[in-house]
């Protein structure tokens, strides 16, 4: 989005001549490009992928037109991914893409893998199966090794890129959530799920470098400016985000409060400077902050529980998966609005812009139509009598069942409630328990449960209409409750 010009000069016949003016490439790669790539503006060459952990998809969007191109079926929905001689993957989850930008790989929790696709045709290349409830998996910026955060162990699986065979293990903290690099390939900094402690590797040497104090046990995302000199992470327990000094010693720079659910963040350098956008499921928003000064500039609503974003390869977007919309939506980084909205699979979690993807063709070959992977109905909770939607719920078409998805925000801190249907509208009557859970340090949470449960909160169901509700967990069975389904 930078751009300079350069005068040349030569000498010919003695005599000292201008050249025309000529564009240089301009000098705000965008992440997790160096600041001195040349920006790359938007064009129907492009993608958007997003990964989605309940259709067990992976949708491809052309950022150009902002249309959903179709979706990689990597596994299927329930009840099919029950079986045992199931081979699809589930939880679909976690992106990364090579720096030729010719490789996608994509993690799967529930099936322990990394499945690498070819960019231009969608094909599946090669599956490499790993340990426990893999999250991430990132290129090195020179391309030889892959690196994943196995979340449910204690160690990086590396990969030899070529291959895609684990060459290497490097141990860290227990619960591994993310690993980013900083663009000049030295360092990657892995933060933790189930540690309050991020560390430092050399990248050179496999061993750690550094160690970055965490406030809180549960970061799932990690990002490096551009620029190499920061690293943000993200603390979804306490709604929370810290920036380091990406060199020694690395330091805390700052820490603030984002707000509850705060998912991932990540950076678009624009002519106005460098900005971080995080989002913040808990409120439906990205908050956008300088890096400079770390003052908040906006605040952008974007739709139901956002989660992963992509900065465009120019910076002139940023793309938001809307983890309970089943949407991605378009941010215009220069308004700080959201210009377009996308269908895309089930709960889209992480995203990535892979600029140039597709070198030539239209790049819709193996896509498949969106169909059972776009249904989704959406609710909403909020306390009795009031008018706030505090909560908001989705639920994921599985054919004969759902699965439910609730953001929940607006409770207690750190106490247990129970999400139940019943049978009148304010949660009085006889309550059927669907999902035991604690708030969060934030007073939110996600919680989950599985059943046909659209047929009974909708009118015209074949069942006894019922009422999504929030009950305290321990006051007994006939306490009032404190969230109800709203209108």
């Amino acid at each position: 989005m930078k751009a300079s010009l350069l005068a040349t000069a030569c000498l010919a016949g003695g005599l000292l001549a201008a050249a025309a003016p000529a564009p240089a490439p301009a000098v705000a790669g965008q992440a997790p490009r160096a600041a001195a790539a040349p920006d790359v503006p938007i064009s129907h060459r492009d993608r958007v992928y997003a990964a989605e952990q309940f259709s067990n998809t992976v949708s491809v969007t052309d950022p150009a037109s902002n249309a959903l191109l179709g979706v990689i079926r990597l596994g299927d929905p329930q009840p099919g991914n029950l079986s045992p001689l199931y081979r699809g993957q589930v939880l679909v989850h976690g992106l990364g893409f090579s720096p030729d930008r010719r490789t996608l790989a994509v993690v799967s929790i529930g099936s322990n893998a990394v499945t690498f696709i070819d960019t231009a045709t969608n094909a599946v290349k090669h599956t490499t199966y790993l340990g426990r409830s893999p999250h991430e998996a990132f290129f090195t910026p020179d391309g030889g090794e892959v690196w994943i955060t196995i979340r449910g162990e204690d160690y990086v699986a590396v990969l030899d890129a070529a291959t895609y065979a684990e060459k290497a293990r490097i141990k860290v903290p227990g619960g591994p959530g993310m690993t980013i690099f900083s663009p000049d390939g030295q360092y990657g900094y892995v933060c933790s799920s189930f540690n309050s402690e991020t560390v430092v590797i050399s990248v050179a040497e496999h061993s750690i470098a550094g160690r970055m104090r965490q406030e809180t046990a549960f970061c799932p995302n990690i990002a490096a400016t551009p620029d190499g000199s920061q690293v943000w992470l993200t603390l979804k327990d306490v709604g929370k985000a810290m920036a380091f000094n990406a060199r020694p010693p690395f330091n805390l720079l700052r820490s603030f409060e984002t707000g509850p659910i705060t998912n991932h963040v990540n950076f678009a350098a624009t002519p106005r400077g460098t900005f971080a956008y995080v989002t913040v499921g808990g409120l439906n928003e990205v908050k956008v902050f300088r890096t400079d000064d770390f003052s908040q500039v906006a605040t952008i609503p974007v739709g139901k529980l956002p989660h992963g974003l992509w900065p465009a390869g120019d910076g002139s977007r940023i793309y938001v998966g809307l983890e309970n919309a089943d949407a991605l939506a378009a941010i215009d980084t220069a308004r700080n609005q959201v210009v377009a909205t996308i269908p895309v699979g089930q709960a889209p979690q992480a995203i990535v812009y892979v600029p140039d993807a597709v070198p030539e063709g239209d790049g819709k070959a193996g896509l498949q139509p969106l169909g059972l992977a776009g249904a989704v109905t959406q609710l909403s909770l909020g306390a009795p009598g009031g008018k706030e939607k505090a909560t908001s719920v989705a639920l994921f078409d599985q054919g004969l069942t759902q699965v439910l998805q609730a953001s929940v925000t607006g409770l207690e801190p750190r106490e247990p409630y129970l999400l139940a249907l019943a049978a009148e509208p304010d949660g009085g009557g006889a309550r059927e328990p669907l999902a035991g859970f604690t708030s969060n340090p934030a007073g939110s949470a996600i919680v989950n449960a599985v059943g046909p449960i659209r047929q009974v909160v909708q009118e015209g169901g074949a069942a006894p209409r019922r009422y999504l509700v929030i009950l305290p967990g321990g006051a007994g069975e006939g306490a009032p409750a404190v969230q109800v389904q709203q209108p």
